[in-house]
């Protein structure tokens, strides 16, 4: 015991996440995963979710003949993928046993941080309870643990993920089908989004997952990778001008964990892409919203994009490297992402 405790301790000096969040320490469809049975009562609110392995074999839950499983709460999920054994949890927010077909948004932690981290620092499951869409929260991948410390394989970052070349667009893949199938995820309003190394996977899924994501809304995250998206797709884009962990106007980051070399792409240049991408008329319309009393917010919009896309850029002037309205936060904790990102993404045209 001492010595898994000096290990875990080692790791957390060492991993390289080279972005975090305050209490964080060209993919292809995916080739048919196979659903685990896990349990759905509600998730306690601690950093690790404690997941029984269950056999590859094992039926998916139950559907009743009428309907989807919606019960409303957190519930644990996992898919055997490429030899492993991934865990998300699934939020279905009250009141949708008999609705339609529901929005899903997918919420993916920063480096070093895992599903319960992120689902508590954004507060996306009380968003999904206000306005009736399913809220995921996946896991990303550590080297010693499947439950902390981990990574999404965002291109050039981050950590065990990207050194192990994990397949994370696959990942991501098999779990909006298996939320498609149990739960009734609408497969025409599928959105992402995350914090920093969650956030450089967003912008990845954009690049290598349009035929399945409507939007993404990436914070505090960079585009650090040949991007090639298969179709128009609309983008919301937060950072913070101060943030010294993904910097605003890109390159070396000033403070990291990762020992490891790596250049970000700025901002404008990655924002830039997609406006140029989706075809959006040159010019911004910029405005300057009193949404925080922190910080000053510049809201770059482009309008004119192809297929009723849109792309978005909120810079907060003195933002750093944190989620805003997350309660911890040291600046913008009055400005409320996660319900300026689902505004976003409920305002699009569903495929």
């Amino acid at each position: 015991m001492r010595l898994f405790v000096v290990a875990v301790l080692c790791l957390t000096c060492i991993v390289a996440v080279g972005c975090r969040n305050r209490d964080e320490a060209p993919g292809s469809p995916a080739a048919s995963p196979t659903v685990l049975a896990a349990t759905s009562t509600p998730v306690p609110p601690t950093d690790i979710v404690t997941a029984t392995a269950q056999p590859a074999t094992s039926p998916p839950p139950s559907v009743p003949p009428d309907g989807f499983a919606r019960a409303p709460g957190t519930h644990e999920r996992s898919l055997a993928l490429d030899g492993r054994t991934r865990g998300y949890l699934v939020h279905i927010p009250p009141g949708v046993e008999a609705a339609g077909p529901l929005p899903l948004v997918l919420v993916l932690h920063g480096g070093g941080g895992n599903a319960n981290q992120v689902r508590r620092s954004t507060g996306f499951d009380a968003v999904a309870d206000e306005y009736g869409f399913i809220a995921v929260f996946p896991h990303g991948n550590g080297r010693l643990s499947d439950e902390f410390l981990l990574t999404w394989n965002a291109g050039n970052c981050c950590s065990y993920a990207r050194d192990a070349g994990i397949d994370d667009v696959s990942f991501l893949r098999a779990t909006v089908a298996a939320v498609v199938e149990e739960f009734g995820a609408d497969p025409g309003r599928i959105f992402a989004t995350g914090m920093s190394n969650g956030g450089m996977m967003s912008y990845r899924l954009a690049c290598d997952a349009a035929d399945l994501f409507l939007g993404v809304a990436p914070v505090a995250g960079a585009l650090n990778l040949d991007c090639q998206p298969s179709r128009p797709i609309s983008l919301l884009a937060i950072h913070g001008t101060d943030d010294l962990h993904v910097l605003y106007e890109g390159g070396e980051p000033i403070e990291r964990a990762d020992p490891a070399p790596r250049i970000d792409t700025s901002v404008a240049d990655g924002v830039g892409f997609f406006v140029e991408h989706d075809r959006c008329l040159p010019d911004a319309a910029t405005s300057m919203p009193a949404i925080s009393q922190d910080v000053t917010v510049v809201v770059d919009e482009w309008t004119g994009c192809t297929d009723g896309t849109r792309v978005a850029l909120y810079t907060l002037q003195g933002g750093v490297h944190e989620w805003p309205g997350d309660r911890r936060a040291t600046v913008a904790r009055d400005l409320d992402a996660s319900r300026l990102i689902w505004e976003f993404f409920s305002s699009l045209p569903s495929r």
